[in-house]
């Protein structure tokens, strides 16, 4: 089952001879459980490509459909994108951006309470979740007093908290060094197979790759699907 379909999405910023089209028409399709990378270099569209998949920055053109609904059809269709991002689509950023006052647990579980869960539910769900995490016994620190790959997991599961059917990660481990990265998408690969969310990173870095079951290159607002052992070493005698 399709949780993303996306068809000739396009960008386009400022009009007449001054308009540049950032993001050529895009067509693409993630699975259930399916874990896909992003290449390509700075300025070549990854990241407008994931504002526009989350209507936080509309495209100018095609069609977005998530988890069966559809949100965009070359204009809006009228649903509620901010409530619907809450309720169906993750997000991971380079920077944590963790509320600095509230401990790990209380910034996961604040994801929850503002998608209507009681304080005390959210709590215990959240509790849950960085237990899988393998992060519960952070979960009183505040952020300040915790690692650079914990803090990530933090953001992970607040990503996590309202089971999402689509996660947008957008350079989740550049941040990080380069053991500690593999085992963000380690967690990354577990999250997609286990809880059959579909996982799209964006990353400037080749050696976190390896595992995934798609990998695309952007280059220029285009985007290409290539052979993973032309990036993932060894990847052909899998």
């Amino acid at each position: 089952m399709a949780v993303l379909e996306l068809q000739d999405v396009s960008q386009t910023f400022g009009s007449g001879e001054l308009a540049v089209q950032a993001l050529k028409p895009t067509t693409l399709n993630v699975e259930a459980g399916e874990l896909v990378a992003l290449l390509g270099p700075s300025g070549s569209g990854k990241s407008t490509l994931l504002l526009g998949i989350s209507l936080i920055q509309p495209p100018t053109t095609g069609r977005i459909v998530i988890d069966g609904q559809t949100l965009y059809d070359n204009g809006p269709t009228g649903v509620d994108a901010r409530a619907f991002r809450l309720r169906k689509i993750g997000f991971i950023f380079q920077q944590h951006n963790l509320i600095p006052f509230l401990t790990a647990l209380e910034n996961v579980a604040l994801m929850l309470q503002l998608n209507g869960v009681g304080r005390r539910e959210a709590r215990r769900r959240a509790r849950e979740l960085m237990d899988y995490l393998e992060i519960g016994h952070r979960a009183d620190s505040l952020p300040a007093r915790l690692s650079g790959g914990e803090q990530q997991r933090v953001a992970i599961g607040r990503a996590l908290a309202n089971e999402p059917a689509l996660i947008l990660a957008d350079e989740p481990t550049a941040a990080l060094d380069t053991g500690r990265g593999t085992k963000v998408m380690a967690l990354l690969r577990k999250i997609a197979r286990e809880r059959r969310s579909a996982v799209i990173t964006v990353t400037h870095d080749h050696r976190m790759i390896e595992g995934f079951d798609t990998v695309y290159h952007m280059d220029d607002g285009r985007m290409t699907r290539v052979d993973r052992s032309a990036v993932v070493p060894g990847a052909a005698a899998h």
